[in-house]
């Protein structure tokens, strides 16, 4: 992972491109986010940054999380997020990441708590066949994924084989426009949660 910010889903709108299409975005507040601690391989064994997002008052902060925002001397944040970044030496305690660290053109992963959908099957989440379309020795349950399994040898299921799931992550979208001045990613296509809701963008 090279970049990553906490944000906000805004809401979905269209934009037109150079051809005059019609482009369907979803608008995130990105940012800004400070950085609240930074964990190094010496002492906590691998590099990583903690960020977080949304200012809020003490009385909505548990005593633990108190002390560790005061150890770092940051104020209060109301969402932490832990990031495994490629190169973490540019960032220290106490810094700010914007929405500029993100720029037009880049393909990024948005991950998300999806609204109402609940543990869905591989039609509606991964966009199989389904039916009309069966295969893997399908018979009778035209929405099923099929046969998952590989032969004797490697004798296992990849990880990562598409199944089904939470609606969490959609991945390769593409920054339409960043708006530095308010905070916002212009991101083309949707992503998963409603209105309001925390989203991670992650390239």
């Amino acid at each position: 992972m090279k970049k990553a910010i906490i944000g906000k889903k805004v809401g979905m709108t269209q934009v037109f491109d150079e051809a005059g299409k019609v482009v369907p975005v979803t608008v995130i507040e990105a940012g800004p986010c400070v950085v609240v601690q930074k964990k190094k391989t010496e002492k906590d064994g691998y590099d990583a940054v903690q960020l977080g997002f949304g200012d809020v008052s003490a009385k909505h902060v548990n005593k633990p999380e108190q002390g560790h925002f005061k150890k770092n001397d940051v104020a209060f944040k109301k969402t932490l997020k832990e990031f495994r970044l490629d190169d973490t030496s540019a960032l220290n305690t106490g810094d700010i990441v914007k929405a500029d660290v993100f720029a037009e053109g880049d393909v990024i992963d948005v991950v998300g708590t999806s609204k109402g959908k609940g543990f869905q099957g591989v039609v509606k989440r991964h966009g199989f066949g389904g039916v009309g379309q069966s295969t893997h020795g399908q018979h009778n349950r035209l929405r099923a994924p099929g046969a998952i399994g590989a032969c004797s040898y490697p004798a296992k299921v990849f990880k990562g084989l598409r199944m089904a799931g939470h609606i969490v992550t959609v991945q390769n979208l593409q920054v339409i426009k960043v708006m530095p001045e308010h905070n916002l990613l212009v991101i083309k296509g949707s992503v998963p949660g409603a209105k309001g809701s925390i989203v991670l963008v992650e390239k």
